[in-house]
């Protein structure tokens, strides 16, 4: 028996040297302490507490990654699927949904047991903000799990059964969980959203792992400011909130990132946006209004305040600091640093001394217009023009926007290389002083357009950023398709995989962004991936399905490609030489309902666009109707057909088990009303397919008219969301120049361009229904015009029109 034993362990022994076979090229940096957790397991959001999405596996790596091939897979039902398993003990634990548990074998993707949170059944308000969860936390053969309607449970990991289960909130305040919990040492850590619908006061809990006793409280921004302060924490965030604030601002809720370094007994909080937006509303007197966007380093045992770094004092366009954090050890400057690294949405990139919070460099990683760089004190050096922007008349242009230049799919750092891989997105926003919280809705102080069709081609596009923290600059960039790109996982084999909005789990050279493998699946992939060993060999798992905001609210930037909500989502695993002969359909074509007896009222579809607006539809069934795969297309739906079968999913709650909840204030003209937008928009998908693909071929040709055959008076036609509009076109020419004048109910204005290669370019600014740039692209053909018109932000419409005799 002992010959048995040791000749197991011998082979256990050489199975782990091949799999942690370090490959030739010396690390640029040490390990962090907080990165050396087992190799083989991945049991948290970033495997381990330090957050680097890094595994120190080997088997896969640049020479034979070219032999993974898929090894098991599972399909999943419609709903959530952004989310990061977690591996230990021989099992593959998922969540999809709202708190649906799955346990699978990890070697063989046996199902060995689910569990449902309940979340559906039980919900009321946090049913409405939130998609469902991006991820689970593993350790001492228990996982835990946060729910959207705040129950922190805890479940033993081989059969599922419930071990403790507790509320972090009341099942009526307007928060919800959605984020990863993390467990870190002895204690679980939890945090909560609700800041973009509601002025609460933003915390953070810590829970025994053992029994689910609550062990500690950080409240992110003061109470009551005619109480004592609870802390010394408070007692720093309550002098800068100022004026008559209370119970009128608040925020602060630090809804996903955690990181913590044990040897210094720190947790460290990313901290997110304000409510309202509007800094002078939230907090009338003024002050950095802490510690809203910011690090907070927090005693683990205690939760006592360590210290903090503000990324945007005086926060006012949903600024947070709620990206993921990572921690590593470095060498700047020939001194070894520990270090926490930080792309948060503001654009620039930190690198912090994660002992005192001290700044040491940040450099912006993507447009920045709001800033121009950060001081030696550690604040921005504000454009004024655009981060006060209350003191500027209409709106202004944002970069980055709401949207970020890194969202909170993860970063991933690779000590071998010394680089940060990051999901970078490129997209501005219109901004600016305002109630009605424009497009959104949400009561948030401002007017805002976060979709919007900007002159600047970066808009709306995204890439991977392979980033170089000591010298803050970029060691390469790889171009990535649409605007949401996928969670990043970097492995010891030199290989960065990222998946992609275009059905591709990809996996590149982490040394020089050379695409090297990739597979096709049958839905986009945003979730991270995740690598674990079992029996000396190296799995790679992700889950497929679109998510996350670049499916709801940003979907836009990702309409070229299929992301439909009905596309078959995957738990996908892969292993060297893998026998799973699955292999993906081509996504069915999408048939439109037929409705041939509708005519649109623009009054009414007009009305059901504002509401589908500010009621919150668009957050799950995108932007002006396109959904982006959070949610089901509406202009594809049958149910737009019965005004029964409609209000009962609104109004009552029929699909509730589906994860859509019930708007129960709605009046029924209301709810008719958006039935009414969506069937207009609807009937409008075969003309706006047409006018893209015009457009298109309108861009590659040279032909045209000269400018005199542009001059006089035309009747045009813009075919908008909300049905045509009519106008009248003036246009006198003088050489290659023109000038005219749009007369429309919608109001008049002068226009001014010229014609070049044939072609008709002007512009004029429009002030209703609000003051914004309207740009024309037209060509002629004898008494015909036909072209685009970029109106503002509200989008780019195909234009034809006819020459008046």
């Amino acid at each position: 028996m002992r010959r048995e034993a040791m000749m197991l362990a011998v082979a256990a022994m050489t199975a782990m040297g091949l799999l942690l076979a370090g490959c030739d090229e010396r690390p640029a940096h040490p390990e962090d302490p907080t990165a050396l957790g087992d190799p083989e397991e991945w049991t948290g959001f970033g495997r381990t507490e330090g957050e680097q999405h890094y595994s120190p596996l080997t088997q896969i790596d640049t020479d034979s990654v070219g032999d993974l091939a898929l090894a098991w897979h599972f399909d999943l039902e419609p709903g959530y699927s952004a989310s990061s398993p977690v591996a230990a003990a021989g099992m593959l634990f998922v969540t999809t949904g709202h708190s649906h548990i799955r346990a699978f074998e990890a070697a063989s993707g046996r199902l060995a047991w689910e569990y449902d949170g309940g979340t559906r059944e039980r919900a009321r308000i946090p049913l409405h903000f939130s998609w469902g969860n991006k991820g689970l936390a593993y350790a001492q053969g228990r996982l835990v799990l946060a729910t959207t309607d705040g129950f922190v449970v805890a479940l033993d990991a081989k059969s599922g059964r419930e071990i403790w289960k507790t509320r972090d909130f009341g099942p009526d305040e307007q928060r919800n969980m959605n984020g990863a919990p993390r467990i870190f040492g002895d204690k679980v850590i939890v945090g909560h959203g609700g800041a973009d619908v509601s002025a609460i006061r933003g915390w953070v809990s810590a829970y025994d792992l053992a029994s689910g006793k609550l062990a500690w409280r950080f409240h992110t921004v003061p109470g009551d400011p005619s109480q004592p302060a609870e802390s010394r924490a408070m007692e720093i965030a309550a002098p800068t909130w100022k004026g008559d604030w209370y119970g009128k601002g608040g925020g602060g809720t630090a809804w996903n990132a955690f990181s913590y370094d044990p040897a210094l007994n720190l947790v460290y909080i990313g901290v997110g946006n304000g409510f309202p937006y509007a800094h002078r509303k939230r907090s009338p007197g003024g002050g950095d209004n802490l510690f809203l966007a910011s690090i907070v380093a927090v005693d683990a045992e205690t939760g006592a305040y360590r210290w903090h770094y503000q990324v945007c004092p005086a926060e006012q366009w949903d600024c947070t600091a709620t990206q993921d954090m990572t921690l590593a050890t470095v060498e700047i400057g020939g001194k070894t640093r520990k270090v926490l690294m930080q792309a948060p949405k503001n654009g620039f990139f930190y690198v912090l001394d994660r002992e005192t919070g001290e700044l040491i460099s940040a450099e912006k990683i993507a447009k920045v217009t709001w800033a121009s760089r950060i001081g030696k004190d550690g604040r921005p050096v504000e454009n004024p023009q655009v981060a006060r922007y209350e003191n500027v008349k209409g709106m202004v242009e944002m970069w980055p926007g709401p949207t970020g230049a890194h969202n909170w799919l993860p970063q991933a750092y690779s000590p071998r290389t010394g680089l940060v891989y990051i999901p970078v997105i490129e997209q501005g926003a219109l901004i600016g002083s305002g109630d009605s919280g424009g497009e959104l809705g949400l009561g948030i102080g401002v007017n805002m357009l976060p979709e919007v069709d900007l002159e600047d081609p970066l808009n709306r596009t995204s890439y991977l950023k392979a980033w170089d923290p000591v010298a803050q600059k970029a060691a390469w960039t790889v171009d990535l398709p649409g605007s949401w790109p996928g969670g990043v996982m970097a492995t010891a084999g030199d290989l960065v995989f990222q998946g992609r909005v275009d059905r591709k789990l990809v996996a590149y050279d982490a040394r020089s962004g050379e695409e090297v493998w990739s597979w096709p699946t049958s839905a986009p992939i945003v979730a991270p991936p995740i690598t674990y060993a079992l029996d000396g060999v190296q799995y790679v798992t992700v889950i497929t399905g679109m998510g996350g905001n670049g499916a709801g609210v940003m979907s836009l930037g990702n309409a070229d490609y299929r992301t439909d909500y009905t596309l078959q989502r995957q738990v996908l695993t892969f292993a060297l030489g893998g026998k799973d002969a699955y292999v993906p359909a081509k996504p069915p074509k999408r048939m439109l309902p037929q409705d041939p007896g509708f005519t649109a009222d623009p009054k009414t579809a007009e009305r059901g666009a504002i509401l589908y607006g500010i009621t919150g539809c668009l957050a799950c069934h995108g932007y002006n109707a396109v959904g982006g795969g959070a949610a089901p297309d509406l202009r594809y739906s049958p149910l737009i057909l019965d005004g029964d079968s409609f209000a009962m999913v609104v109004s009552q709650g029929a699909l509730r088990a589906n994860g859509m909840p019930p708007f129960p204030r709605l009046g029924k003209a209301e709810v008719e009303a958006i039935r009414h937008y969506l069937r207009a928009r609807s009937h409008q998908v075969p003309a706006e397919a047409a006018q893209r693909k015009a457009a298109a071929a309108r861009k590659a040709a040279s032909g045209g008219a000269p400018p005199a055959a542009y001059a006089g008076t035309w009747d045009i036609t813009i075919a908008t969301p909300l049905g045509d509009q009519d106008a009248v076109l003036v246009l006198a020419a003088e050489g290659a120049a023109l000038t005219g004048r749009v007369t429309s109910d919608q109001g008049d204005m002068n226009v001014t361009g010229r014609v070049a290669k044939g072609r008709a370019h002007f512009a004029g600014k429009a002030t209703k229904p609000m003051e914004m740039d309207v740009s024309y692209d037209v060509l002629v053909k004898g008494a015909k015009m036909e072209g685009e018109t970029r109106s503002g932000p509200f989008g780019t419409f195909g234009l034809t029109g006819k020459k008046r005799n």
